[in-house]
């Protein structure tokens, strides 16, 4: 029991440092547009992150622990792997300032772990396959919503006096970071409330049937609210600033685009990047302005931070792995 309880515990750490390293995936926008301080925008993110639990079902908690890898090969030492994998990712990337993905370094993690255990045979590739593909598509549909957003909202307000546009956006724009806000905690979360689950679920504490016990839904709920409270100011400057510099009413269409997009996803059950979602509609508002707008060799770096995040986070899970099973934990 007593190992049980540090890896749960390891598990809600990997929870609290993926809200302090994605909070600038909720709140980057609302602070670059000045709409509210840092110190306000996370204590307001961090509400949101809490509640959406009661709004969204465990779709994503359920692909985590069982549509990655194999439910009947994960043990203690899979969990371990997995987790300090995402961990020791999240540090370095969050340390060099680079909005790389949380989920995906858990994704690695426990795909690392789980060859080391079970080999090829361990992976669920249809699962692996769904996520895999939602690192274009969930920027790809951040973009295209942002662009077509920016563009219907343009048109309707062609003959409106900026200073009044600029004034209507900053209150709307309260909405649209409480929908990405929302929608963040909603997918999110749930990737440690997977873990957790598959870790009771292979101990038989969940009477032989995979599901998420409330308490583990409350734990990380609050372990994710608590790491955005302390924010991710690092990363916020490049979210908010170096792509491209953004009006309120950008930050209205990049924030409700990543929402939609996450909102969607969440209810399919995929485990997609909320780093990557607002990062490709933050692109999308600063291209449609123009294309020069963008800084693209800055969301170059973060693209090839993308594509090393799960390779790079497997080979730290699975080199963890293998340090756990030497001292028999399993």
């Amino acid at each position: 029991m007593a190992l049980i309880a540090i890896l749960i515990a390891i598990a809600l750490i990997f929870d609290f440092l993926n809200g302090l390293h994605d909070a600038a995936n909720s709140i980057a926008t609302i602070v670059s547009t000045r709409v509210l301080s840092p110190r306000y925008a996370v204590a307001w993110a961090a509400f949101f992150n809490f509640i959406a639990f009661a709004v969204f079902g465990l779709h994503v908690a359920a692909t985590i622990g069982t549509g990655i890898v194999s439910p009947h090969i994960i043990d203690d030492a899979v969990i371990f792997g997995a987790l300090m994998g995402a961990i020791v990712w999240n540090v370095v990337t969050w340390l060099a300032g680079i909005p790389s993905s949380s989920s995906h370094a858990l994704i690695g993690g426990l795909v690392g772990a789980g060859l080391c255990k079970g080999g090829w045979n361990a992976v669920v590739w249809s699962g692996l396959g769904k996520t895999a593909a939602a690192i274009v598509l969930s920027p790809a549909t951040g973009f295209v919503v942002a662009l077509l957003l920016i563009l219907v909202v343009s048109w309707s307000f062609i003959k409106a006096h900026p200073i009044w546009v600029d004034k209507v956006f900053r209150h709307v724009q309260f909405i649209s970071a409480s929908a990405y806000s929302l929608g963040h905690g909603g997918n999110d979360a749930q990737k440690t409330m997977g873990i957790i689950a598959a870790l009771l679920f292979a101990h038989g504490m969940e009477g032989g049937k995979f599901h998420v016990p409330f308490w583990v839904v409350m734990a990380c709920q609050a372990a994710m609210a608590l790491g955005t409270l302390f924010g991710g100011w690092r990363i916020v400057r490049t979210m908010g600033s170096r792509i491209t510099h953004l009006t309120p009413m950008q930050g209205v269409c990049a924030e409700t685009a990543g929402a939609v997009t996450l909102f969607g996803a969440t209810w399919l059950g995929v485990p997609v990047s909320t780093t990557h979602t607002i990062t490709g509609a933050i692109v999308g508002v600063g291209a449609a302005r123009r294309v020069s707008a963008v800084r693209w060799n800055v969301a170059k770096d973060i693209v090839v931070a993308w594509i090393v995040t799960m390779p790079a986070a497997g080979l730290i899970g699975a080199v963890f792995y293998l340090l756990a099973a030497a001292f028999g934990l399993g």
